[in-house]
């Protein structure tokens, strides 16, 4: 214990190890369902479920441990769920792309990502980052948190004519989630530790007797990882001539993980004078988990919003990230027990965690419309997107054009217009996909 305590800094930053396990263990259940759904979206493009479990719970791993022993923030890293989309339906389906080829591609991303890491320039790019448009990062995620908690709870469902619609609130499930989400806002109140935790397993054990879940063992042996491992084709991606997908992959990775690191951070009050202290450490932890993803067979690895509900639940140091890390590499073993945890018992978290992240709206000066517009912008897009990397851009874009049309370019720093550029000329000549 003194050996984590004094590693970790835990007394310095006023937490203890149950605390940091709880936060832990809090975050994985949150984020679990992508040990089952990576393996389901990468199988769609004809590559090896078993062995893209494998590869998932591992470069989970590898991300979390990087990212905690190293970096020591408490954020969880895993295969990222646009990025898995985009791999699958839109480089493999929709390009005609093989899988092998697509994870080449992945890798160069990583390269360059690990360069711009290296060099300091993506700390130069997140240190340059408007106030206003920092707090729209976090208040976009906690939207973007909302809207994926409200779906997974069956509040709200997708609809033909007016986009979304309620679900059926009479559905087990679905009384089960609300019921979780007032349990863990009321124990939360009430300063009882591990409320998210509690509110999670809750539900869970409800589901066995009202909702139809299925205990379906708790040990199995892990599928073998060799289909996948070190399969990437280099040679293959760049021949193919791959600007568009690696411009993609690296906008992506830069922007949803650096949104991602900005706003569980602020969350977390780890940000000095607006900026994270081992802000290096931590984009070198995730450069190292994209490339280590990809050479073990997954999609772009990234750090995950999820990493919030940790964050509530008391979380604040590497340790907690150590502790996801540990979880990941016992599900190899233990997935049936993994599996056992459904989506709209996690949901209830997610959704109280968004909520939280609301207030720091009030940080926005909106008596200036050339902040506050394109912080909005930033905000809302992120959602309605479904992409945090899309939200930011639109944010940049839109603050760069308000401050040139009122007269104001000077406000605006050098990374502010070159990103802004990059972004336009992305939209223009490769699609905003």
């Amino acid at each position: 214990m003194l050996i984590l305590e004094k590693y970790f800094k835990l007394k310095e930053n006023g937490t203890d190890v149950r605390t940091e396990l709880v936060a832990g263990l809090t975050t994985f259940l949150t984020m679990a369902y992508i040990i089952f759904v990576n393996p389901s979206i990468l199988g769609d493009a004809g590559m090896p479920k078993g062995a893209v479990f494998v590869a998932t719970c591992i470069a989970a791993a590898l991300g979390c441990l990087i990212m905690g022993l190293y970096a020591n923030y408490p954020i969880a890293m895993a295969p990222g769920m646009g990025l898995n989309a985009y791999f699958a339906y839109v480089v493999v389906k929709g390009m005609g792309m093989p899988w092998e080829m697509a994870l080449g591609a992945v890798f160069i991303s990583g390269c360059l990502f690990l360069f711009v890491s290296v060099f300091k320039l993506r700390e130069m790019i997140v240190n340059g980052i408007p106030h206003s448009i920092r707090t729209a990062i976090t208040v976009g995620i906690g939207l973007f948190l909302g809207l994926i908690s409200l779906k997974s709870a069956g509040i709200v469902v997708s609809s033909p004519e007016t986009l979304v619609r309620v679900g059926d609130l009479h559905s087990a499930p679905t009384l089960l989630a609300i019921v979780g989400f007032f349990v863990i806002v009321a124990l939360d109140r009430l300063k009882v530790k591990g409320a998210i935790l509690i509110g999670i397993l809750a539900v869970t054990v409800m589901s066995f007797f009202v909702a139809g879940n299925k205990f379906n063992g708790v040990v199995d042996m892990p599928p073998s990882l060799a289909p996948t491992l070190f399969k990437l084709d280099l040679m293959g991606a760049i021949s193919v001539g791959l600007l568009n997908v690696v411009l993609v992959f690296f906008l992506v990775e830069l922007f949803d993980a650096t949104g991602t690191l900005m706003g569980v951070a602020n969350r977390a009050g780890l940000l000095v004078n607006g900026k994270m202290e081992r802000l290096n450490k931590a984009l070198m932890a995730d450069s190292t988990a994209i490339l280590t993803g990809s050479l073990l067979g997954t999609s772009s690895t990234t750090a995950y919003i999820e990493s919030a509900a940790g964050v509530q639940a008391g979380g604040c140091t590497g340790l907690t990230a150590v502790a996801v890390g540990v979880l990941f590499l016992a599900c190899l073993f233990i997935s049936p027990l993994a599996g056992v945890v459904p989506s709209y018992a996690t949901a209830p978290a997610l959704l109280y965690v968004s909520c939280l992240m609301l207030r720091e709206l009030v940080d926005i000066d909106w008596s200036d419309t050339t902040e506050s517009v394109p912080a909005a912008i930033a905000a809302l897009t992120m959602p309605f997107t479904y992409s945090i990397a899309l939200g930011v851009a639109f944010g940049f874009i839109s603050y760069a054009v308000l401050k040139l049309l009122t007269g104001r370019v000077r406000e605006v720093r050098p990374v502010i217009w070159a990103i802004a550029c990059v972004f336009t000329f992305k939209f223009v000549y490769l699609g905003a996909g």
